[in-house]
């Protein structure tokens, strides 16, 4: 990887983001009425993938503390026995940085910001930075995979990545 390599952050859109997930939105979302008609539900927005022994699926709440603009990413990791989804529960500004694989290792990456009201689900070993809120201190509804085996896979950057607003 060349020095000081710089990422420019990007709308998340849907299409920009197909190859890492889903985005998880009511915006264009199938969606239908409840609870005698008191409620609209918007159904199945995301695929939640889960692999491996005794594997069932997890809500957290995270609770992450802001990083600023510029941001040195160090490392990215990667979930090879599920997905992983991230909705904010606030519409404080957020990051998602996301890689393709190039044989083990994260490259061409990009950093998506989500307009409020957008989370994501990324996908099965997909490779992602850590949860990247900004400016505030933010809580995120998480669903992922609980079970038997490493669910996780972390790689260290010899040189960070800087990322950059656009």
């Amino acid at each position: 990887m060349p020095a000081n390599s710089t990422i420019f952050t990007e709308p998340l859109t849907t299409e920009a983001f197909a190859p890492f997930g889903q985005i998880i939105q009511t915006e264009q979302a199938e969606h239908y009425p409840i609870n005698l008609g008191m409620t609209e539900r918007y159904h199945d927005l995301a695929r939640i993938e889960l692999a491996g022994d005794a594997a069932r699926p997890l809500i957290s709440i995270f609770r992450g503390r802001p990083y600023a603009l510029p941001l040195d990413l160090l490392m990215m990791e990667r979930h090879p026995l599920g997905s992983q989804a991230f909705f904010p529960l606030s519409s404080h500004p957020w990051l998602v940085i996301v890689a393709q694989d190039n044989r083990g290792e994260p490259t061409r990456l990009r950093a998506f910001r989500p307009s409020p009201g957008q989370g994501v689900n990324i996908a099965i070993n997909v490779w992602h930075g850590v949860l990247t809120p900004l400016e505030k201190t933010s809580d995120f509804l998480v669903v992922d995979r609980g079970g038997e085996g490493n669910n996780l896979e972390e790689h260290h950057f010899e040189r960070p990545w800087t990322i950059v607003a656009a």
